[in-house]
């Protein structure tokens, strides 16, 4: 695995993308949204996974450089990153790794805010093949409804912020718009796939949650090899 960083520009401001990259080249890429703490060790540890299991990772750093060490530090930096400047800098992320890195299908997942934003990019980003969001926020119906890439939505189902109310609203929409949303809940609590954190990690649903996701990106990311004539 070989690890790097990008450089980035939006039009709110320059940041940084972590990359993790497997030892030979791919055209498979995932794009891994951050929870509210930013881009920190758990985070690259996840990229380093993807890395191992064939992938091109990229982490865009949507706070730009800027990490919490605590929930009320966390709660000022996602509160004050836009809808729209977040996902800006995904599509910008999206961009570099089809000019640098030439990828070709590409996913995107991502953890409680960072579930938030990979399920609205996956509205939004039609270049986006599959999205797995973890414990993130429902978008609005008129843009949920947009959807198209193959979605694993996976929650938590003693999670107070993205609660059965908000996850039944999904299933919903889902439904009723006959969006490609498959939605696992565990009888875990919010950022059970943190195992940093031991007062919510379940390993039991952490394991079982990244199979199902590598079964998702292993049908929808898998680039056709060319043969000759």
């Amino acid at each position: 695995m070989k690890t790097e960083s990008l450089n980035l520009e939006t039009s709110r401001g320059d940041t940084t993308a972590q990359i993790a990259r497997p030892e030979t080249d791919t055209a498979a890429a995932v794009v891994l949204i951050h929870e509210w703490w930013g881009i920190n060790d758990h985070i690259r540890d996840i990229a380093g996974r993807y890395a191992n299991e064939g992938y091109l990772c990229i982490a865009p750093d949507l706070f730009r450089g800027k990490t919490a060490t605590n929930t009320e530090e966390a709660s000022k930096l996602m509160q004050e990153l836009e809808i729209e400047d977040g996902v800006e800098t995904i599509r910008e992320a999206i961009s570099e790794a089809k000019v640098t890195y030439k990828a070709q299908k590409i996913g995107i997942t991502g953890f409680c805010m960072g579930g938030t934003f990979a399920l609205r990019a996956a509205c939004e980003i039609d270049e986006l093949a599959a999205a797995a969001p973890f414990y993130g926020d429902i978008p609005p119906e008129n843009v949920l409804k947009e959807l198209k890439a193959p979605t694993l939505f996976i929650a938590g189902g003693r999670d107070n912020w993205i609660n059965a109310e908000k996850v039944n609203a999904l299933k919903e929409a889902a439904r009723k718009y006959e969006l490609p949303v498959e939605v696992k809940v565990y009888d875990a609590d919010h950022a059970f796939f943190n195992n940093t954190r031991p007062e919510v990690y379940d390993a039991d649903a952490s394991a079982d949650a990244w199979r199902r996701v590598l079964d998702l990106f292993r049908k929808n990311l898998t680039v056709a090899v060319p043969t000759g004539a």
